[in-house]
């Protein structure tokens, strides 16, 4: 396998490792499950009904997802032309194909190396993002194909995209089986969460007040938020989503093969203005050629 460091996947583990640990709903982040779950038609994340935050809710702002963005024919094509090139093995059981600039994000040194593109499927995939509202200008620099499979015990731990090179979008398309992106926060400040309508005879829903709950201040450490992710869905992260927030996905939330499409743009220092605009231009313009190969 390809892990590395405190990383490891079920191949290095051993059989024993096999069954995932059962999972106790409603512990938060101290039992392992998410306690909150994000609702994309009103952009909050609600405590989930058998956690401690039921009946509660906070704004979660920074993420857009997008269902049904390509169709099951074009999953198909995607998918297909992504396996006549090799994967190579990454950590945490995952398999990779990178199309980007080669990069030391250490030293933050960067240079075009091998790199000859995004691939040429990739074109109408970029082309049918415009339609977002969300992703106004967002020109891709490099792209990301993960592969998951349960077998493997794939996963990705906790973690921020790089801030020095990548900029403020990340869009991940998910493929061939839903999944669940965790998110979390390491942050030493506190979450105001204010109750949803409770009322006294039991029934919930949306608006209104009941009991007249006051707003209930938790600290940010103590929460973690779901985000349910369909099959072939797109999903932006951005604003407190992307530099507040770590994201992850879980072993238990692979059940069947996922593959996983991330598109990531440039930072302020390599556009129009930065202090390495030329270079930032020059990468552009090789990624959008849509020539490429995995490097």
């Amino acid at each position: 396998c390809g892990c590395k460091g405190i990383r490891s996947c079920l191949l290095c583990e051993g059989p024993e490792q096999a069954a995932p640990p059962p999972q106790v709903p409603g512990r938060g982040r101290r039992g392992g499950a998410e306690n909150f779950t994000y609702c994309p038609a009103t952009g909050l994340a609600k405590g989930n009904e058998h956690s401690e935050f039921d009946g509660w809710a906070f704004p979660f702002p920074g993420v857009f997802l997008a269902e049904e963005f390509i169709s099951q024919e074009e999953e198909s094509e995607i998918v297909e032309l992504m396996d006549r090139d090799d994967w190579k093995p990454s950590q945490s059981g995952r398999k990779k194909q990178d199309y980007g600039p080669k990069v030391n994000f250490k030293k933050q040194r960067l240079k075009a190396g091998s790199f000859t593109g995004l691939p040429s499927f990739s074109q109408k995939i970029v082309s049918q993002m415009k339609a977002c509202s969300v992703l106004g200008g967002f020109f891709p620099v490099e792209q990301c194909n993960l592969d998951y499979l349960p077998e493997r015990g794939s996963a990705i731990d906790p973690h921020f995209d790089d801030w020095w090179l990548w900029g403020e979008r990340l869009v991940s398309l998910n493929l061939l089986s839903k999944t669940v992106l965790s998110m979390s926060c390491d942050s030493e400040d506190s979450i105001q969460l204010f109750p949803t309508l409770r009322k006294e005879n039991g029934e919930s829903g949306e608006g209104g007040s009941s009991c007249l709950l006051s707003p209930r201040l938790v600290p940010s450490r103590e929460v973690s938020v779901a985000i349910p992710l369909p099959r072939r869905s797109l999903l932006v992260l951005q604003g407190e989503a992307r530099y507040r927030w770590k994201h992850a996905i879980h072993r238990r939330h692979i059940e069947s093969r996922r593959v996983c499409v991330t598109f990531r743009e440039l930072s302020a220092e390599f556009r129009a203005g930065g202090r390495q605009e030329e270079l930032g231009k020059e990468l552009l313009e090789i990624a959008l050629s849509f020539q490429g190969r995995p490097v």
